[in-house]
């Protein structure tokens, strides 16, 4: 048991080496790279930047690299941090345990890549480290994950109040369920006034309820659709044909680039949703005011416009 213990908070390459039990295979590895960034699921942790330690061991299949002295040949250390910072870069996340999987998961597309050993730490919430640590490896069904790889550019579809409470909604989400892309659908707040504080972000987040207190009546209408509100979801729902409607609160409060718009703001709001998932423009049905248009925004006046 004691040793059990010992190697438990050993390093990652001693952690690796103990639990070989083939011959081993060669190990790339990038130890305390630190970072300061926003991360925790607790409310005290909104807000605030913490610094965090990555220590990555990464078992690699054998290349000619070493022998013809070719950097083309073999699996760079810039793989490993540049997952890292790809991922800190693309939203706020509140587990360390997500943060760690998403890396080992990109990190493992690489063809020579075979196991990782990945441990992040937080070193300023307690006068110790706390963290994880997990080993994953190449499975060699991966290949067989369902849209695994593959960019999808999302029709996003702004749904006015108008359209939402009129005659014409099941036309619309004909349209809409028809169409070659799939489908993201954003909505106005709630008709109802949303109470108003003296805190900012509790007024933001009362707004963002109100949108996807919208979302839940529009699922309600019509059993097509499906509110969603994280990027996982919505990449299964995008890749499945599935017709989404946007539930903003998570996406929106875990950026790590943050809108400007408010909830108030409706349709700026779906702007900068539909950038962040690659769609060519908006497609505004008719009925919502002083629409502005540009050229990733398109006005649409009739279902078949889509």
């Amino acid at each position: 048991m004691t040793d059990d213990i010992s190697v438990a908070f050993e390093t990652p390459e001693i952690r690796a080496k103990a639990t070989q039990t083939a011959e081993p295979l060669d190990r790339i590895s990038v130890r305390d790279y630190t970072k300061e960034v926003e991360i925790g699921a607790f409310q005290a942790e909104r807000g605030t930047m913490q610094r965090i330690r990555f220590n990555v061991v990464l078992e690699v299949g054998c290349s000619d690299g070493a022998q013809t002295d070719d950097v083309d040949l073999i699996l760079s250390y810039d793989t490993i941090t540049e997952a890292i910072e790809d991922h800190l870069a693309n939203e706020r996340l509140n587990l360390l345990e997500t943060l760690a999987e998403r890396i080992a998961e990109s990190i493992l597309e690489h063809p020579l890549a075979q196991k990782i050993f990945v441990r992040i730490e937080k070193l300023d919430r307690i006068p110790g480290t706390l963290g994880v640590e997990i080993v994953r490896s190449k499975s060699g069904d991966a290949a067989q994950i369902d849209g695994a790889g593959v960019q999808v550019n999302p029709l996003v579809v702004f749904l006015p109040n108008e359209i939402l409470h009129g005659g014409q909604l099941t036309e619309w989400l004909d349209a809409v369920a028809a169409h070659d892309l799939p489908a993201i659908i954003c909505m106005e707040p709630a008709l109802e006034q949303s109470p108003i504080t003296d805190v900012s972000l509790v007024n933001r987040r009362l707004g963002l309820l109100s949108i996807e207190q919208n979302a839940w009546v529009l699922a309600a209408k019509d059993d097509r659709c499906f509110v969603v509100g994280t990027r996982t979801e919505l990449d299964w729902a995008m890749k499945n044909g599935q017709l989404s409607v946007w539930a903003p609160s998570k996406i929106v409060l875990d950026a790590v680039d943050k809108p400007k718009a408010a909830a108030s703001q409706p349709l700026a709001l779906a702007q900068w949703f539909a950038k962040a998932f690659s769609a060519d423009h908006i497609s505004v049905l008719q009925g919502f005011d002083n629409v502005q248009t540009s050229k990733r925004l398109q006005v649409v006046k009739t279902p078949s416009e889509l």
